[in-house]
């Protein structure tokens, strides 16, 4: 064994004892944490020929790295709709990488931690109050969640026509309705070729909605005069947090024939409190669901899952099975991971949602969801109580979407934005609604109180004051 090697393994204690220390010092340090950087790097760096050592290696990551990282996991950080871990999810995440599995046989060689995955998938139905007609796995993130399930309802819609897309590629045109889609699934579309043009935008419902238009839904089934279609449909629109008539879907799908997609990435959460689970009835008759981890979860990054029902997995195991690998035996039979999902190697990305899930149970989620919304709510009745904003659309859930007041002020919105971030005491995300340039922060951290809400207010009235607007 390499002597470098060697002297590390016989370390080992000592080495992830102050790895352990660094981490606690940026967690414990995060309020004063800037929440943006402009630090950089010369990213040339010569490698070492002889190696460093862990030890060596952790520091210049101190010195020169850690400086770079942000407070993404912080209070403050409200972009992206990004959670941050909380340390039953951080022991799952650093065990993960411990034990180091390959996760996908539920039995024989090679490891049976796809158990543990089942078991995930069952806990978080319970906290979804789903049925188990859904079956479901871990992937990275929505974009790969929509991927898999996008994936099924292309070989799906394939099969009404009597063609296999998996095997033979797309031969027949693909009818995809949507009203207000997020980035990740036209993204898939792409992947998947079926085309990032290829899809019906559908009108929104009245009243500064996002959702869709039921009898606009109608009218568009209608006209395809019965040829079958794919419905990507939203709980939790990345704006506004708007959600979709499930149960006016639900009713259409008992006259029509269609696979119902619903990109559910945070707002499939609002499920756990009953103050907002009327907002997912319905969503039980869906095909197929998308569900991010890592952001109302607050589990590291890299953490979603797809659900599909049962009825489905003949279609899912010829969308992605292995089936040049006949080691594995018959995927029916045998059920592996890697015939249902796209990737072959895939970490043991359950293990931080099982503890998550086990060590705060269905009240300590549903803890964490109610105060996230009653801080959106509390930041937005302190953006109307200033004569200099006003919001774009009411709060629905935990996403406030605001701009500077009136329209001469448009040209203002970047460059304020840019100010605010700047300061490092606060992050939120750029956006346009209804064609106006605003501003979205989005509340799921776990860390996130009124006095960080006092503190955001703080500056941004030191930015209006300082740009004179």
């Amino acid at each position: 064994m390499n002597s470098i090697l060697q002297n590390d393994l016989n370390d080992l204690e000592n080495i992830l004892e102050k790895t352990k220390q660094y981490g606690i010092a940026f967690l414990d340090n995060l309020e004063n944490i800037s929440t943006s950087s402009k630090k950089t790097i010369d990213p040339t760096r010569k490698l070492n020929e002889t190696g460093l050592g862990s030890l060596a290696a952790l520091e210049e990551f101190n010195q020169r790295l850690a400086p770079l990282m942000v407070a993404s996991p912080g209070p403050r950080y409200l972009g992206f709709v990004t959670g941050g871990s909380t340390p039953a999810a951080i022991v799952g995440d650093w065990l993960s990488t411990v034990y180091d599995q390959n996760t996908q046989a539920v039995k024989g060689q090679g490891g049976t931690s796809a158990l543990i995955e089942f078991e995930t998938i069952h806990l978080l139905r319970q906290l979804l109050e789903l049925p188990e007609s859904f079956l479901g796995g871990f992937v990275t993130g929505a974009t790969m969640s929509n991927f898999t399930c996008l994936g099924v309802a292309r070989q799906w819609l394939g099969a009404q026509l009597g063609k296999d897309f998996a095997k033979n590629g797309i031969s027949e045109p693909i009818n995809i309705l949507t009203a207000t889609p997020h980035s990740s699934s036209i993204k898939t579309l792409s992947m998947l070729g079926i085309g990032s043009n290829n899809y019906t935008v559908l009108k929104t419902a009245e009243g500064n909605r996002e959702a869709i238009d039921i009898d606009d839904l109608q009218k568009n089934i209608e006209s395809l005069n019965g040829e079958p279609f794919i419905l990507i449909s939203s709980a939790g629109t990345v704006n506004t947090a708007d959600f979709d008539d499930f149960v006016a879907i639900a009713k259409l799908r008992e006259k029509y024939n269609f696979w119902w997609h619903i990109d559910a990435a945070f707002g499939g959460f609002a499920a756990v409190s009953e103050k907002f689970r009327h907002l997912v009835e319905g969503w039980d008759g869906a095909d197929s669901i998308t569900i991010d981890c890592h952001k109302w979860l607050n589990v590291p990054y890299e953490s979603a899952f797809y659900l599909i029902k049962k009825e489905h997995i003949g279609l899912q195991i010829e969308t992605f099975q292995n089936s040049n690998a006949p080691y594995l035996g018959n995927p029916l039979e045998n059920f592996n991971y890697l015939n249902v999902l796209p990737e072959n190697s895939r970490r043991l990305r359950a293990l931080p949602v099982w503890f998550s899930l086990l060590a705060y149970g269905k009240e300590g989620f549903k803890d964490i969801i109610e105060k996230s919304t009653a801080l959106a709510l509390h930041f937005a009745n302190a953006l109307i109580e200033d004569e200099n904003f006003e919001l774009l659309a009411p709060i629905r859930l935990n996403n406030v979407c605001f701009t500077l007041r009136g329209e001469d002020n448009r040209e203002h919105v970047s460059k304020f934005l840019t100010h605010l971030n700047d300061t490092g005491k606060v992050f939120m995300t750029p956006t346009v609604y209804q064609n106006r340039k605003g501003i979205r922060a989005s509340f799921v951290n776990w860390r996130t109180t009124e006095n960080d809400i006092r503190i955001i207010m703080e500056e941004i009235k030191n930015t209006i004051s300082e740009l004179d607007i």
